[in-house]
């Protein structure tokens, strides 16, 4: 199709149609006498292209939004050469991590007007090229891949793919731009807070040590709280939160006035496990854990002090930058680590202290 031929059938699927309603849609002619601009210059205005002061700009927008004119999505695909939609992948099908991911990409670009649609694949290679194939048949600007760790990659081959590929929260390429939580900041956020408290003997109980993060956390914790005793590494796991309590007070020795937890489920069998033993939480002991899983830090009694590991804010950023990549923009690989933050509640004691 050629130029005059695109613009002719793009102006034309924005004439004047019936809405379910049976009201007269507003069309791009209506939008562009209202703002006293040419046709042109409104649809330049509305898609960010073309020169043009920036008060031309807002006015047609605000006047846009005032008019309820929606554009033709078909028609802004054959100018741009542009789907207008995002791709997100996961194999973290419980939805713990990549759903306020998905929050953060879907806020970032629903001003742009591009959508985004999840495909969950569980640890399926299979299933993940079958979703693949189908994102590029739809003729996705970008996919964003995310999952439930950094450190592994997502079961199915995303480089040398003809759309650019962002990941969050999971292992991308070694050229590719990935983008996590600073996991190791996290933690010394969560210690040094604790130690400002006035707590001098804290242990840390956390997951698995086959885990990146559980890494960069624990030694992030040594780095402040000194060598006091060894990490006690476990499960993902009330349980494991209520059997570290068991051994901490069977062993001999004396006992910790802080506990720093790897993840909130653990912090709350820590807080369970006290609470059957006598033990006062935050009067006590003091209580840290991480994530801000709200379902469970907000449920705890009391409330968890835990470390926000800004999830959302992580995908509004790879949605920003997918969008970038799309448009041709240059960006730059490599990894991307986006601050944590402490979020206090009831379970350290904090309430009267500023964050």
């Amino acid at each position: 199709m050629t130029s005059r031929l695109r613009k002719a059938f793009f102006f034309s699927l924005l004439e004047a149609k019936l809405d379910t309603s049976g009201n007269k849609r507003t069309t791009i002619h209506d939008l562009a006498a209202a703002a006293g601009v040419s046709i042109s210059t409104a649809s330049k205005a509305l898609n960010n292209t073309g020169r043009m002061g920036d008060e031309t700009r807002k006015r047609v927008k605000r006047i846009a939004t005032e008019m309820g004119f929606r554009p033709n999505a078909m028609a802004r695909g054959l100018l741009s050469k542009r789907s207008f939609t995002i791709g997100l992948l996961t194999n973290d099908t419980y939805g713990r991590f990549t759903l306020p991911v998905m929050a953060g990409v879907s806020d970032a670009l629903l001003d742009h007007g591009v959508s985004v649609f999840l495909c969950a694949i569980e640890d399926d290679p299979a299933l993940g090229q079958t979703h693949v194939e189908a994102m590029l048949d739809k003729q996705v600007d970008g996919i964003i891949a995310s999952g439930k760790r950094v450190d592994k990659r997502l079961p199915v081959d995303l480089s040398n793919l003809q759309v650019p590929v962002v990941y969050a929260f999971t292992e991308g390429t070694p050229d590719s731009v990935t983008f996590r939580s600073d996991d190791a900041q996290g933690a010394r956020l969560a210690v040094e807070w604790l130690r400002k408290l006035g707590r001098r003997h804290i242990v840390h109980v956390t997951g698995p040590e086959a885990f990146f993060s559980v890494r960069e956390r624990a030694a992030a914790y040594r780095e402040v709280a000194g060598e006091i005793e060894p990490v006690m590494y476990g499960i993902w796991a009330e349980s494991w939160g209520h059997e570290a309590v068991q051994r901490i007070w069977t062993r001999p020795g004396g006992k910790p006035d802080a506990i720093f937890c790897g993840n909130d489920q653990i912090a709350r069998g820590v807080v369970d496990a006290l609470r059957e033993r006598g033990v006062k939480v935050p009067q006590d002991i003091s209580v840290v854990g991480f994530d801000n899983w709200e379902i469970v830090a907000g449920q705890t009694r009391p409330p968890l002090t835990t470390v926000d590991m800004c999830l959302k804010e992580l995908g509004r950023q790879a949605g920003l930058t997918v969008l970038a990549m799309a448009e041709g923009r240059p960006v730059e690989p490599g990894v991307r680590k986006l601050p944590c933050r402490l979020v206090v509640r009831q379970s350290c004691g904090a309430e009267n202290l500023e964050e």
